[in-house]
């Protein structure tokens, strides 16, 4: 499988490009290896890349009044960035942490708005994953006002079950807005069944 397979179904499934089309896109992309506890990205630093994870995991958070809550999980086929920071060209107010050795397709943005500028499938691959966002802090923000921390933490198993088992208690309970004493509890629960 080439570096760039991966990335090229995800957009694929988002936008089929003809051959020229991704052959301009795919010669711009840059293939990069981190190590566990790596930032992608820290708070202040503005983003210039969308990254797309080949292999690894990622977790998004942000630091008030010296506590951190973790806000996002990105897995294997996902595309990370601070999206906020990449639209705005602002600070970033988040952190993206490797929660273990990976490898990543970086897009730097310039050549992801020269894409979009030069075709139109481009464009619409750029809107799609805006709305993809978009649709993806919605669902979490109406998952924490109307779902249990079980109902939460069971579907976050099911989106990566081995991977939800490394995560720290910290780390996760945050995500979940619970304390870590109830995360265990559910985690317990959840062995048992």
């Amino acid at each position: 499988m080439s570096d760039f397979q991966l990335i090229q179904q995800a957009i694929y499934k988002l936008q089929p490009l003809d051959a020229a089309e991704w052959d301009d896109f795919s010669q711009k992309l840059l293939l990069k290896k981190y190590s566990k506890g790596d930032f992608l990205i820290r708070e202040g630093q503005v983003e210039n890349y969308i990254y797309f994870l080949n292999k690894g995991a990622t977790r998004h958070y942000f630091i008030k009044d010296g506590k951190e809550f973790t806000v996002d999980f990105q897995f294997q086929g996902d595309f990370v960035t601070a999206y906020y920071s990449l639209i705005t060209r602002e600070p970033s107010a988040v952190f993206i942490e490797l929660l273990e050795e990976a490898e990543v397709v970086a897009i730097p943005v310039k050549v992801l708005n020269e894409f979009y500028g030069r075709y139109h499938h481009g464009e619409r691959i750029g809107r799609l994953m805006a709305e993809y966002q978009y649709i993806k802090r919605l669902r979490k923000e109406m998952d924490l006002l109307s779902y249990t921390a079980e109902e939460r933490y069971t579907a976050l198993m099911q989106r990566n079950p081995a991977m939800i088992q490394q995560i720290s208690v910290k780390h996760l309970s945050s995500y979940l807005g619970i304390h870590p004493e109830s995360l265990s509890r559910i985690r317990k629960q959840h062995t048992r069944n």
